[in-house]
């Protein structure tokens, strides 16, 4: 096992940071998230040219036959521009719950006609899977009830519901968007009544959100490394007292750990896709969402003044790396988790 990027992610990088350099600028980001934050023109070119949607799908069912790595690395450029698209939600969230079926639904989506989204509260856990959740099906196979929290539900073409072990496609609920911290990546309430399901097979829930919560960590390490880069640039340009604030010994410390938690934030993550054990994702998750936040607060803060106006985007960053810190389990539920798995005695242990 290697924690290396191999030569094709660096090419799949390449790719995908030229197109989000062009495409997807930070002033494109907060023009749109006002009023309709997903960018599907460039989700379209993303699956299209690059054929991200499909990384994780077999080529014998249409897709790339790639692995978790690639993905990750697709990830961590996302993280980095912000980008309004549905990747984590419909080709790694639905796609690894319908891999499992083989359903032929998993063409469309690896060719990018169709995006999916897990019906399933972004707030859950592989700890706590049917959190926010409290759906049933009838014996016509009907379901009825609400998800709250639900990530990319709104420009999903296919729901995809998890309920008592099985999963259902369903493409006529009802999808309210809710007010959410992230701009970038709005949730909803989706509701069902009576609605018409076709169950497309068995579902472990937990391992999906497990897998999802390891890639998790890698656009947190996108987003980590933007707010670093983009101060480290700033420091050296900005000047007080006739010299680069950067120059100033208690910001050079500061900018020194932040680094080290970034490196070790990258670790964390290769090694979440490379083994993608439960202790693994845990040990990813309860260090990088933490990592995001703390290098989007200095990033706020080195900034000084223009770091709190609307114009300057790492406000965005501060808003993607704090929900994406309670997304798919906190750092708390990771660590307790992790306690467990290495049988680390809790509170109050003998």
């Amino acid at each position: 096992m290697t924690l290396l990027y191999s030569e094709v992610e660096q090419e799949l990088r390449s790719s995908v940071r030229g197109l989000l350099a062009d495409r997807c600028p930070p002033a494109a980001v907060l023009k749109r998230v006002e009023s309709e934050p997903y960018d599907l023109d460039l989700w379209k070119t993303l699956a299209g040219e690059i054929g991200v949607a499909g990384l994780l799908i077999p080529e014998e069912l249409g897709g790339a036959g790639a692995s978790a790595s690639e993905a990750a690395v697709v990830l961590e450029e996302l993280g980095r521009a912000v980008a309004p698209v549905p990747f984590l939600t419909s080709s790694v969230l639905a796609t690894r719950a319908l891999l499992p079926t083989r359903d032929a639904l998993l063409g469309d989506l690896a060719e990018g006609r169709r995006t999916a989204a897990l019906a399933v509260s972004f707030a859950a856990s592989p700890y706590t899977p049917e959190r926010g959740s409290s759906v049933s099906v009838d014996g016509d196979g009907r379901l009825s009830g609400t998800v709250t929290g639900v990530a990319g539900a709104e420009v999903a073409d296919v729901l995809l519901v998890p309920v008592g072990g099985d999963l259902y496609a369903v493409e006529g609920a009802s999808v309210e968007v809710v007010p959410s911290l992230d701009l970038t990546r709005p949730v909803a309430t989706v509701t069902f009544a009576k609605t018409r399901a076709r169950r497309v097979g068995a579902c472990d829930l937990a391992a999906v959100l497990r897998f999802g919560a390891g890639l998790l960590a890698s656009e947190q390490l996108g987003v980590a490394e933007w707010c670093l880069d983009t101060t480290l640039a700033y420091v050296k340009e900005r000047h007080q007292f006739a010299r680069p604030i950067g120059s100033f010994q208690a910001l050079k410390h500061r900018l020194a750990d932040l680094w080290l938690d970034v490196v070790r934030a990258r670790a964390a993550a290769r090694n979440a896709v490379a083994d993608a054990s439960s202790v693994s994702v845990a040990v990813a998750q309860s260090w990088n969402a933490g990592v995001a936040v703390r290098a989007a607060e200095e990033a706020l803060q080195l900034h000084g003044g223009i770091g709190m106006t609307w114009e300057h985007p790492v406000h965005l960053y501060l808003k993607r790396a704090k929900a994406t810190e309670i997304a798919l389990g906190t750092p708390g539920d990771h660590r307790e988790a992790l306690a467990s798995l290495v049988d680390v005695p809790g509170p109050g242990a003998g």
